[in-house]
């Protein structure tokens, strides 16, 4: 049985060869994902050894109080100094300290654009620590000299090549302030993984970097650098004895690479995870074209098994030989599988760092568990997908079968199918309406959802023979009427076995259902989040900054002298607590407001708003019970002795919110106010509405504006970006935005993930094409004896392709009309869950999307039966009603 198991492969490589590619596709995605996290766990793990190479204790300052008032912006309280240094250093087993300050440094490049412009966590900052030699160890130095003076800093190759600086350059920056211009002297080298995957680094000596981002004498960790047969812990716990309490910590240099190690596998957990799910997604499309292929075979080789059965062959042997040759395959193709899994696991670091994820650089790694479980998973599919094949086989009768090759499925059978097809969908498409009426997306929610698509899907799958009928009965009539005789052939070939027709169908409606959810869902996402973005605003700018420091208080006064300005207002909020209700409200310039902003007042005007008179949404009024004429007792404010966090996003709200911890008291205070009005609740205005000067002293910037809403004159707006950039002092902090800005920025990382995933269903859409092309291919040897006749009595060459041609167009869009509903169904059902997070979010279709949805179904229906029509059109009359 061996023996024939081998023989059969070799002499159906070309049938085979599609199966063999969709377990391909599927292997190399599961084995490029496990490539691709060993690698980047690796990558990760290396730079994080280079970075404590030699380091025995690590002390930092962790949870130091906040900045005191009155200190400058930027500056922060360590309990580091130079004199704990200098303690440390003095302890037996220490060979060198080396004390560092961390702080971000945002650059304009040489054009004058910001670099890495609002990402600070990638525009690193540090002292450059000489060494004896006069040198920095830790940035070996291209070209130049390390910085030495207080107007002098160096950069890093890529930096400095990515900003357009050499040698000699003045290079301007920003750090929480006004912009800073310094010569450039040096450029070094890294292995920093944020820099090296597209961040910057800004190096200072260590006094100006002090002056920077602490005080002078203070740094944010200590390295400690033991002796040769130093024990780490020990030496750790000398250290901390001379700690000077709250706020430091010390850690040997064995439990950071430990933790950090366990960070590294909690960050790249989570994107394997998903990348393993299109995987599976991948090989379960995959699963309908093996076992629709051995299926034909099995049916193709049926008087071969019948004469196997009639010379000794037990069923249990017929079994096995179709199961050898299923995992025969499988071995093979996952091979092939595994290879390709190399290539995409090269390509994904590079692919994923255009979205900002900050991957390092490193050496492919292939650890033994990657190609194990990759040609275990496809042998594993491969041989279950061929099971029922199989017993199929192995229940041929050895006299019965020689007389009939294709027998259509039993009645009893379908009746079977069809009845647990409909209990699957009915219970599928109940949680969905479940789902529909829920509005909080909770993980018992989502998994909810999960499980509702699932059903659904299952259900389709195991009703598409009994929909095929009515669906492509109707497409026939249309094939009929247009094409004749090779369109009525067409609809009775695709009619004629519902089971592999709805197999072959279905993988290509799991396919589409997935993207259209996906598109459906995503297109109404967005906008949503275009609304969002805009919501309120009539600006033709919103002017921020892009740290924890607001904007000047009069930064409002000095754009609206800005020519072609025609109104500046100047935005802040603070808290408002009034009647066991907490809100925020929005402080501002009225008469500047109301013509960069656009509110609905369903009581009073923006004109009342005015000193100790407010106005309120309609949310907060009915909330808190207020009325246009009543007066609150509110307390505004919402300072602490530690610091404020006001959780709002500054990059994407239009009208208010920084967003950032300010590590200052803003302080409070009891105001009684007038409600003079209320509006619609817009994201431009929050809870509610006030004066610039009752709100300011309390505001949550610290008594600074959070941003500045610019109306232009008419026809004034294009090129307006620059003069006010000018007028604000430049700053590479300022982030001067349009609303098209505003919504791309704000819909930048979704549209990332959004277009990573169509690339990645897009595997199953192709695994789907090649079991169409299966299917046709060995329908038309089948059905080579039938071509025959047809020829015999008058059909051409040209309507036998056109024959094929049209079966899988009809099958094809089969598919697509059970993907393209199915998939509308649980987007629409699934989207009541982003109503939380996004208030604007309703079910939009995107026409022009499933219209090209369509078309493509009927393009692949066309271009997969290019090569079974043409070897159809080729097949010798003679020879053809020869064959049996």
């Amino acid at each position: 049985m061996l023996r024939t198991a081998l023989r059969n492969v070799l002499a159906h490589k070309a049938r085979l060869m599609m199966t063999a590619l969709a377990v391909l596709l599927g292997v190399a995605f599961v084995s490029g994902t496990l490539v691709f996290a060993d690698t980047t766990a690796t990558a990760f793990r290396n730079a994080s050894a280079k970075s404590l190479k030699g380091v025995a204790v690590s002390v930092r300052a962790e949870g130091d109080p906040a900045t005191p008032a009155g200190e400058e912006e930027g500056q922060r309280t360590t309990s580091l100094d130079a004199a704990l240094a200098r303690k440390i250093r003095a302890l037996p087993g220490v060979a060198s300290v080396r004390p560092t300050v961390n702080g971000e440094a945002t650059l304009a490049a040489k054009n004058g654009r910001p670099v890495n412009a609002g990402n600070d966590s990638q525009n690193l900052a540090t002292n450059y620590l000489r060494d004896k030699g006069g040198k920095d160890s830790h940035f070996p130095l291209k070209e130049g000299r390390g910085p030495a003076a207080e107007g002098e800093l160096a950069l890093d190759a890529k930096t400095a090549e990515k900003a357009g600086y050499r040698i000699g350059d003045t290079v301007r920056f920003a750090t929480d302030g006004p912009a800073l211009t310094k010569k450039l002297v040096g450029i070094v080298t890294t292995d920093d993984p944020q820099v090296t995957a597209g961040g910057t680094l800004t190096l200072f000596d260590t006094e100006t970097a002090q002056k920077l981002f602490r005080h002078p004498g203070q740094f944010d960790e200590i390295a400690v650098a033991a002796q040769d047969g130093t024990d780490e812990r020990a030496l750790t716990d000398q250290v901390r004895t001379l700690l000077p309490g709250k706020g430091v910590r010390a850690t040997s240099g064995a439990d950071l690479a430990a933790e950090q190690s366990a960070q590294i596998a909690e960050n790249t957990q989570s994107l394997t995870k998903t990348l393993l799910v299109f995987a599976g997604i991948a090989l379960f499309v995959g699963v309908f074209l093996i076992a629709n292929t051995f299926t034909m075979l099995i049916a193709q080789r049926s008087r071969e098994i019948a004469l196997m059965r009639a010379v000794g062959a037990s069923r249990r042997q017929v079994v096995r030989s179709v199961l050898i040759e299923a995992a025969l395959l499988g071995l093979v193709a996952s091979a092939a599988g595994f290879a390709l899994g190399l290539g995409i696991a090269t390509a994904l670091r590079p692919l994923l760092n255009t979205t900002g994820a900050g991957l390092p650089d490193g050496p492919l790694v292939i650890m033994p568990a990657a190609p194990l479980s990759s040609l275990a998973v496809g042998v594993v599919v491969t041989v279950l997908a061929a099971w029922l094949p199989s017993r199929k086989a192995a229940k041929i009768a050895p006299v019965a079968v020689l007389s009939s090759v294709d027998q259509a499925p039993p009645a009893r059978a379908l009746v079977v199918r069809n009845v647990l097809g409909t209990l699957l969908t009915a219970a599928g498409v109940l949680v969905m309406f479940y789902v529909s009426t829920l509005t909080t997306s909770t993980e018992p929610h989502l998994m909810t959802a999960m499980l509702g698509g699932v059903l659904t899907l299952l259900g389709v799958i195991v009703l598409a023979p009994l929909l095929s009928r009515p669906l492509i009965s109707l497409a026939g009539r249309a094939t009929t009427r247009w094409f004749g005789v090779s369109g009525k052939l067409a609809k009775e070939n695709a009619l004629r076995n519902p089971r592999r027709t709805a197999a072959t169908a279905s993988a290509l409606m799991i396919g589409l259902a997935l993207i259209t959810g996906l598109t459906v869902g995503g297109h109404s996402a967005q906008r949503a989040m275009d609304g969002e973005a805009t919501q309120g605003l009539a600006a033709d700018y919103k002017v921020t900054n892009s740290t924890a420091r607001g904007l000047d208080a009069d930064a409002a006064g000095k754009v609206a002298r800005v020519p072609g300005v025609a109104a500046a207002a100047p935005v802040t909020s603070a808290g408002l607590d009034t009647r066991g209700r907490y809100a925020v409200i929005t402080g501002t310039d009225p008469k500047a407001f109301g013509k960069a902003a656009r509110l609905d007042f369903q009581a009073g005007t923006l004109d009342d708003i005015g000193p100790g008179r407010i106005a309120v949404s309609d949310e907060f009024a009915e909330q808190a019970g207020l009325h246009v004429g009543g007066t609150i007792d509110a307390e505004l404010g919402s300072g602490t002795d530690s610091g404020t966090d006001t959780g709002t996003d500054s990059g994407t709200n239009p009208g208010t919110g920084t967003g950032k911890n300010t590590g200052t008291d803003t302080g409070k205070a009891r105001k009684k106010l007038s409600v003079v009005g209320i509006y619609t609740r817009t994201r431009a205005a929050d809870d509610a509405l006030g004066t610039l000067s009752d709100v300011l002293p309390y505001s949550t910037s610290s008594q600074e504006l959070e941003n500045v809403l610019v109306k232009a004159e008419t026809g004034q707006a294009p090129g307006l970006e620059r003069k006010i950039r000018a007028a604000l002092g430049d700053s590479p902090l300022l982030k001067v935005r349009s609303q098209e800005q505003l919504v791309k920025e704000n819909n930048g990382p979704f549209t990332t993930v959004l277009n990573m995933m169509y690339g990645l269903l897009g595997m199953a859409v192709i695994i789907a094409i090649l079991g169409v092309v299966n299917t046709l291919a060995m329908s038309v040897f089948e059905r080579t004896r039938e071509i025959g006749m047809l020829r015999a009595i008058g059909l051409d060459r040209s309507g036998v392709r056109q024959m094929v041609r049209l079966e899988s167009v009809v099958i094809s869009l089969f598919g697509a009309a059970l993907g393209i509903g199915t998939g509308i169904f649980l987007a629409w059902a699934g989207g009541s869950l982003m109503t939380t997070s996004m208030p604007l979010y309703e079910t939009v279709l995107p026409w022009g999307s499933l219209g090209v949805f369509l078309v493509l179904a009927l393009v692949i229906g066309v271009l997969a039966a290019i090569w079974p029509a043409r070897r159809a059109a080729r097949l010798n009359m003679l020879h053809a009603m020869q064959s049996a």
